[in-house]
């Protein structure tokens, strides 16, 4: 499903129990310098990113000040984010002259404790190449080193490195609970581009083999997906970042489910499986 760009006035553009991506919650809050807002999610816990701008966030008796501080988008500095436990009361308020922030989660029932995640330590992954058009970057906010912290939430940013190429490639799917094949997890992303009138494609292909849907993604686009293989593109000369939201049905651990008609590109594809071995 794609969800073009809106005004959502800080309303979640993904609610809890979503038709398409029942595990997942999404939203984007705008906030002008002294501005707050505050949130709680019964049954998903959730993590606090600012996509640009300065925020202190306070989660019952935690506090983590001056999260933040990217400058005019996402390419402006190192991501941090604050995990909010489920249900959770949050409170997020603006100190710099504005902020975008992103609120993701994930469907879960366990109480654990609040904590923040500094740039220091995201979880980083660079992989493939200028050659085979797959070159990207990878920012892991909740990712492995958080693994025994959260219950089933991932969250990542991704960058695609040089201009123009292919992410998500070789095409994967995680759709069924399979173990050890695969994991159910549902995902969410939004895109921008820079600069920012640049665009992209969001391919969806339900069987190998099968023609599917593609949607022309745009800055701003938000896209679900429930099932099926999921590769997408930038136009040459366009950089694409997309923050991305996992879910997991049963388990934190993502297990891709590689497309047979592509898994020989595993092996031509320089440190893929490191990659997948950071979704954890």
């Amino acid at each position: 499903m794609h969800i073009a760009p809106f005004d959502n006035r800080n309303r979640p553009i993904v609610d809890a129990d979503d038709a398409c991506v029942p595990l997942n919650y999404f939203n984007i809050v705008k906030l002008q310098k002294g501005e707050s807002y505050g949130y709680a999610v019964q049954g998903y816990e959730t993590c606090i990113v600012p996509a640009t701008g300065l925020v202190d966030v306070s989660v019952g008796g935690f506090t983590a000040a001056g999260l933040g501080g990217r400058g005019v988008d996402v390419w402006d500095g190192e991501p941090e984010g604050v995990y909010v436990p489920t249900g959770a009361e949050a409170r997020i308020t603006c100190t710099s002259d504005s902020a975008e922030v992103f609120v993701a989660g994930a469907r879960f029932d366990e109480v654990l404790e609040p904590f923040a995640v500094r740039a220091d330590e995201i979880d980083m992954v660079q992989y493939g190449s200028d050659d085979t058009k797959t070159h990207r970057k990878i920012k892991h906010i909740l990712g492995q080193q958080q693994h025994g912290r959260v219950g089933r939430l991932l969250v990542s940013e991704l960058y695609t490195v040089g201009a123009g190429g292919w992410s998500g490639f070789p095409s994967h799917k995680h759709d069924t609970d399979n173990l050890p094949h695969e994991t159910r997890h549902d995902e969410t992303y939004n895109f921008r581009f820079r600069p920012s009138y640049g665009s992209g494609l969001q391919m969806l292909q339900r069987e190998d083999g099968t023609p599917g849907d593609a949607y022309h993604i745009v800055d701003g686009s938000t896209i679900c997906i429930d099932r099926g293989y999921h590769p997408c593109c930038v136009l040459p000369g366009y950089e694409m970042y997309y923050f991305t939201i996992l879910g997991g049905l049963t388990q934190r651990s993502l297990v891709q489910n590689f497309q047979e008609t592509h898994k020989a590109q595993l092996h031509t594809i320089p440190g893929i499986l490191d990659m997948v071995a950071k979704f954890k």
